[in-house]
Formats: structure tokens, C-alpha cells, sequence
């Protein structure tokens, strides 16, 4: 079933597991889910609640004032309430009635306010919420969702779980997280385990005190002392094991994984310190992520204090994909093909990918007009959350690739125009096939320029 949800509609999924293991509850209830679903909110939805003052904490209030949880075991896996799964099935059947291939965070909002056994419906009005108001407004959200499920790499914008056999050996390139890493070996070395989990990498970049990371962390209250000591009081290790068992927990290989994927969007050829703790949390799972959600810290809002130093520095690769994310944006669409990473080279007019292209005559003016012409406008204007076609992915790695092979520290603008060069059915090479120019021209462009 989940296969078919987008990142943030699993995140939803996800956050109401959580909210129910720290309530000690025996099931996931619709509770749990009426309160990720709020804490969970973004873009129009967001305002449809904002605008009636439902936030987490005074849901909270109102739900567990009539709420009764038992304290169980905490087992590894907690199942579904009757309320919950009769909400899920809802959701597939609006899916299947509004047309698309996906499942959004809306029909998970729609069927839950539509819900009329569970308390979802009580507990909003009693906080002031006009479901008949706000109905209409997200079913429009979701009408909308089916126009952008188009795309011409569209068969190509279907997520696969994370491999949990590919290598991981530029975890290590880089001298500074590969200290990490000796840490937190030394780390299990005295404990009871023999894999390497989540806990004991937070815990050795938090070793590192002097670093900008450990002290951007300690903003936040986040110091190894307080990990540590949160960290003795954890009783199960279960939320480490989700899948098979390697030589990294399955969810420290995952959070490493999405390290590595963090880095590659943020231009850096190499894996630091600061992509493993976005990595752990974007994946929202596992003893180490557990421990920094009792700091009660905001995600998002350490994610962007981790990334604005980042930022900073200008990573080439960084200003492209933003810029590519702008343009999807500016055409109503949420899903970012190779086409947008074309424009944004083009658009950040300094690197050597954007000279190539000016030395061909292209501009960012025709080209916008030719990927018009062959995506379309969308109208998805409110949702911010942002996607990347499976092809544009393999053009991120294979740049990736490119950069590591040629010893650098970031992805330059070129290594990722020679990428979309070994992708001749994408996007963006039929784009600058229409502009005048092929793969030999570019390749050559890039190799005298970087001669």
C-alpha cells in the first residue's frame, strides 16, 4: 500500500507511529494521525488550519483531555487501530476516485475530516474548525493533483525503496566524517551491540565539540551529554530494525543513504557530518532520531540552520537545482525533471555548464519556451513539496560520479550538463536537440573549457 504515497503523505504515516510509541499506546490510533497530520502540514493546507488557529499543541490539549492510553511494552511494531486502517482504506478510495497514481498528504486530510466514527470531526470543531467550509477547498487541492501527475519522464518518477546492498565507501571519503566513523566503531566497541546504529554516529559527531555542527546542535540543546544520557535510558533497541540486518542497522544505512542523497543535492561530492544528521532527519526513524525528538526540536527548523552556513558557500550544483526547483515552481509544477536542472544551468549564467551553453546560443529565454511547449503548465501553486523524476536522479549520481572520479569536493555545473549528455531520451536533450545542438557539441564545449 505504501509504495503508492509520496514522501510526505508517508511522512504523515510515519509521524503518527511515532507520536503513538512516545504515548505508549498498543495501537496507532486516529488520534495519532489527526495530530501528525497537523504537525505534518504544509503550503495551502497549512493555512486552511492556520487560519483557524488548530496547531499541534492546543489539538493535543483537546485530544487528550478525553483520550485514555494504557502504558504497554513499546513492542517494535505497533498495529493500526480499527479507526486508522478504515481511514487508510478511505484514503486509496479517494486516490481511486480522484484519478491519481499517487497518494497525497490531502486525501489523507480528506478522508480523515470525512471520517464520521472516529472522534477526528469532534475534535476539530471543538477547536473551531468549519469542515463543510474547508471540504471543497481540499477536494479542489486534490482535483489539482491529478494535472501534475503528468510529466514526459513521468514512468521514470516512481520511488524505490533505498537498496540496502549498494556501497557505502564514500561514507568514508572525506577525512572528517570517516573520524566520525572510527568513533562510533570505537563507541560500539563498548557497548553490548555489534552494529552500527543510529546512536553511536549522532553521538560521535557530537564528540567533536569545537566543530560548527556540534555547536550548531547545541543551539538547539542537542549536546553529547544530553544524547548520552537520554541515550542510557533507552531500553529496546527495536527501532534500529525495520528490514534485514547488515553491517549498519537497516535504519542507519537508510539515514546514511539519504546522507549520501542529501549531499549530492546540496553539490557536495563528498559526505560531511552535516549530511548524516539532514540524512537521519529526513528518515524519521531509529534510537538516535527518537533521542533528538525529546529535545522537542523542529525539524525543519534545524534542517535550515544545518544548511544556511552551507548555503553560503555557494555550491554551483546547490544554485542550480534551487533555480530548477524555481522554475518547476513557476510552471505549477512539484515534480523536477532533467529538463528544469537544463534551465537551471542555464540560469546560474557563471559556471562553466552555462558557458558551454551560451557558447551554443543557448539561452534561457528559448529554452523555457521549447520545455513550455513540451511539459505544460501545471496547478500545483501551493504545495512546496518538491520531487525529483527517477531520471533526474541518475543524472544527480551520475555527476556525483563524475566529480569523485575527478577528485573534487563539489559538483561543478558542467558535471552535471556531461551527465544529462548520457541520458539522450531525457527531457532536457530533446530540449537542446530542438535548440540546435547534440551531445558532441556539448561534451566538446565542456572538455576545451576545462582544459
Amino acid at each position: 500500500m505504501f509504495e503508492k504515497f509520496t514522501e510526505k503523505a508517508l511522512n504523515v504515516i510515519l509521524e503518527a507511529q511515532n507520536i503513538a510509541i512516545y504515548d505508549h499506546s498498543d495501537k496507532v490510533l486516529s488520534e495519532h494521525l489527526l495530530l501528525a497530520l497537523v504537525k505534518e502540514t504544509k503550503g495551502f493546507c497549512a493555512k486552511i488550519f492556520n487560519s483557524y488557529n488548530v496547531t499541534y499543541d492546543a489539538l493535543a490539549k483537546e485530544i487528550y483531555m478525553t483520550l485514555d492510553i494504557e502504558e504497554s511494552d513499546m513492542n517494535s511494531s505497533i498495529p493500526f487501530s480499527d479507526d486508522f486502517k478504515r481511514i487508510l482504506k478511505r484514503t486509496m478510495d479517494l486516490v481511486d476516485e480522484s484519478g491519481n497514481s499517487t497518494v497525497h498528504y490531502e486525501h489523507l486530510v480528506l478522508a480523515a475530516i470525512n471520517d464520521k466514527h472516529s472522534r477526528i470531526s469532534q475534535y476539530l470543531e471543538n477547536l473551531g474548525f468549519d469542515i463543510d467550509k474547508s471540504r471543497p477547498l481540499i477536494e479542489k487541492l486534490v482535483q489539482r493533483k491529478v494535472k501534475n501527475d503528468f510529466h514526459p519522464e513521468n514512468d521514470d518518477n516512481k520511488d524505490t525503496e533505498i537498496d540496502l546492498t549498494q556501497e557505502t565507501d564514500s561514507l568514508f571519503d572525506n577525512p572528517e566524517s570517516s573520524k566520525v566513523f572510527e568513533r562510533a566503531v570505537s563507541k560500539l566497541s563498548t557497548s553490548d551491540y555489534e552494529i552500527l546504529g543510529t546512536e553511536q554516529i549522532i553521538s560521535s559527531i557530537l564528540e567533536d565539540k569545537e566543530s560548527s555542527l556540534s555547536k550548531i546542535l547545541a543551539q538547539f540543546g542537542i549536546t553529547e551529554e544530553g544524547f548520552d544520557e537520554k541515550l542510557s535510558k533507552v531500553q529496546s533497541r527495536s527501532a534500529e530494525y525495520e528490514g534485514r540486518q547488515i553491517v549498519f542497522t537497516p535504519n542507519a544505512f537508510i539515514a546514511m543513504s539519504l546522507a549520501q542523497q542529501t549531499a549530492k543535492e546540496l553539490g557536495s561530492s563528498e559526505v560531511l557530518p552535516e549530511h548524516m544528521i539532514l540524512g537521519l532527519l529526513k528518515s524519521k526513524k531509529g534510537v538516535a532520531y527518537n533521542i533528538l525528538k525529546e529535545f522537542k526540536i523542529n525539524d525543519d527548523d534545524l534542517a535550515h540552520t544545518i544548511i544556511k552556513p552551507i548555503e553560503k558557500e555557494m555550491p554551483e550544483t546547490l544554485t542550480v537545482l534551487r533555480l530548477a526547483k524555481q522554475e518547476a515552481r513557476r510552471m505549477g509544477k512539484s515534480v523536477v525533471g532533467t529538463e528544469m536542472f537544463l534551465l537551471g544551468i542555464i540560469g546560474e549564467a557563471t559556471g562553466v555548464g552555462a558557458q558551454v551553453l551560451k557558447g551554443l546560443e543557448i539561452n534561457i529565454k528559448d529554452a523555457r519556451i521549447i520545455v513550455e511547449q513540451m511539459i505544460g503548465f501545471g496547478n500545483d501553486y501551493f504545495d512546496s513539496e518538491m520531487s525529483f523524476t527517477k531520471r533526474a536522479k541518475r543524472v544527480l549520481e551520475t555527476a556525483w560520479d563524475y566529480a569523485k572520479k575527478a577528485n573534487k569536493t563539489k559538483i561543478s555545473s558542467s558535471d552535471l550538463l556531461w551527465a544529462i549528455t548520457t541520458e539522450p531520451d531525457s527531457t532536457a536533450m530533446q530540449v537542446l536537440e530542438q535548440l540546435g545542438t547534440d551531445v558532441l557539441e556539448i561534451r566538446e564545449g565542456i572538455r576545451a573549457k576545462n582544459i
